[in-house]
């Protein structure tokens, strides 16, 4: 519910007030998928966050191996992000979009993503369990990460507005790993409906940022394994 309510305010105060719909077909589907998505990568990362220093009495009563934790919240987030999926096929239909053989992308493109989450979630556990307070300081680094993300409005229309930018500005954009997976999600749920075409070198970025994540992530948390729970 909560995705959804976020997508309304986001809706009225972007794509209403700040008119960044115009020049968006289906904003609405659009905003939906951009803000589901997103909340996947923020609550996976928020609750990695806390995923030691939140459970210190399971750490030092029990021996496992400690990643199963974040990597466990994810696959928490991962479940509440498919019973939100529910709702977005059903507002796909409601407006007009229909259902297509590019929806089987969003396999890929979820796990890509969720391999993506596990790996930042495991560097954020660690940090956490070091610094607990870093946990205060995150809502406002991912809102701050959001906003840049092209959730609520398209990157490359905004870019076509304001050709004063520098060039790097737009490539640095689209290669946010956030931005990366959202774009995926929307091209296999929405953009083929209008035959855009997605070029193929998003999913070679999309894949390159979960290895990096995920591997490095966890030889990152891995390294302090035998810290965790103690002092």
């Amino acid at each position: 519910m909560n995705p959804l309510l976020n997508a309304a305010v986001y809706f009225l105060i972007f794509g209403v007030l700040l008119g960044t719909k115009k020049g968006v077909p289906d904003y609405v589907p659009f905003l939906v998928t951009g803000v589901f998505i997103w909340t996947f990568t923020q609550s996976s990362i928020l609750a990695g966050t806390r995923a030691i220093s939140g459970n210190l009495g399971l750490v030092r009563a029990l021996h496992f191996p400690r990643a199963a934790l974040p990597i466990s919240f994810c696959l928490q987030q991962l479940q509440q992000l498919l019973f939100s999926m529910c709702a977005l096929v059903v507002i796909l239909l409601c407006f007009g979009v229909p259902v297509a053989v590019s929806w089987v992308l969003a396999v890929p493109a979820l796990a890509l993503q969720f391999v993506f989450n596990a790996g930042v979630s495991m560097v954020m556990a660690r940090l956490g369990a070091k610094t607990p307070d870093i946990a205060q300081l995150m809502p406002f680094v991912l809102r701050t990460w959001m906003y840049v993300s092209g959730v609520m409005w398209s990157i490359e229309h905004l870019a076509s507005k304001h050709s004063d930018w520098p060039s790097w500005v737009v490539p640095v954009l689209q290669a946010n790993p956030a931005a990366i997976y959202i774009d995926l999600m929307r091209f296999a749920l929405i953009d083929s409906f209008h035959s855009s075409q997605l070029p193929a070198h998003v999913w070679l970025i999309a894949t390159g940022w979960a290895l990096l994540a995920g591997v490095g992530g966890f030889i990152y948390f891995w390294k302090a394994e035998e810290t965790y729970g103690r002092g």
